[in-house]
């Protein structure tokens, strides 16, 4: 008898919660994102900037591209938005390798299909999701109308990451491969690669099915895999390499 008081209880308290998310909470949708790169930045790591200086006034400081993260309670897909005009020197430093990336994540399975294109050569990598340890800080701020909760960690060793998450949206998501926070990621900086990305805005709705269909072609690879290959694909790029290496394994 105390079992089933038990179970009853239990059953009570997971129907309060489901309803209280409906009404409170986020659970399905889709969140365009702001990729922001400072080109002049960029420009700066290079050992000679003479010929950049040249057309600087032409170029502007920043490079934007959008993607979107479409999501339910179980899955999500990070895949490129809408379409900007990107053509030469953006191209070439403002847009980065990770341009085409599309990234399914399991939450369930705890697994990871990524399409990913690293120059002319595609990869399809299948591996566990990341586990990233993050510190949760005591800044708070509003991003697309959720308040946001600062959180930092460090990824290839060394390189620092700043995220802001919401608890009002309860999947544990966010742009490329992050993600392990309390809520969804809707800011999300690396200093090392001069880049952002920024919630813009939030549609809540049930995706279809087909949302979540995600390109099979590529060499088929885990992400340590992935990164012995870019290592020496990269190895005769000088200072440029680390930072296409990071670009690549996000």
């Amino acid at each position: 008898m105390k079992l089933m008081k038990r179970i009853f209880l239990i059953q009570c308290i997971m129907l309060c919660l489901v309803d209280g998310a409906k009404a409170q909470f986020t659970i399905t949708g889709k969140i365009e994102y702001e990729r922001k790169v400072n080109i002049y930045a960029q420009m700066a790591e290079m050992d000679n900037t003479d010929w950049f200086e040249k057309i600087k006034a032409q170029v502007p400081k920043f490079s934007s591209t959008y993607f979107d993260l479409v999501f339910d309670s179980t899955r999500s897909i990070y895949k490129p938005g809408r379409a900007v005009e990107v053509s030469g020197i953006l191209k070439m430093f403002g847009g980065g390798p990770a341009m085409e990336n599309v990234i399914y994540t399991d939450f369930n399975a705890k697994k990871v299909t990524a399409n990913k294109k690293v120059y002319e050569q595609k990869f399809l990598v299948q591996d566990s999701m990341r586990k990233i340890d993050w510190v949760i800080k005591d800044e708070i701020r509003t991003i697309a109308n959720y308040k946001c909760h600062k959180a930092v960690s460090k990824i290839c060793d060394s390189v620092y990451v700043v995220a802001f998450y919401t608890e009002d949206i309860v999947v544990s998501g966010g742009p490329e491969m992050f993600g392990g926070l309390p809520g969804m990621i809707m800011e999300l900086a690396i200093p090392r690669l001069h880049t952002t990305w920024v919630a813009d805005k939030v549609e809540v709705a049930q995706p279809a099915e087909t949302d979540f269909a995600i390109p099979e072609k590529g060499k088929k690879v885990n992400e340590a895999e992935l990164g012995e290959t870019v290592r020496s694909s990269f190895k005769d790029w000088g200072k440029l390499a680390p930072r296409n290496i990071w670009w690549t394994v996000l």
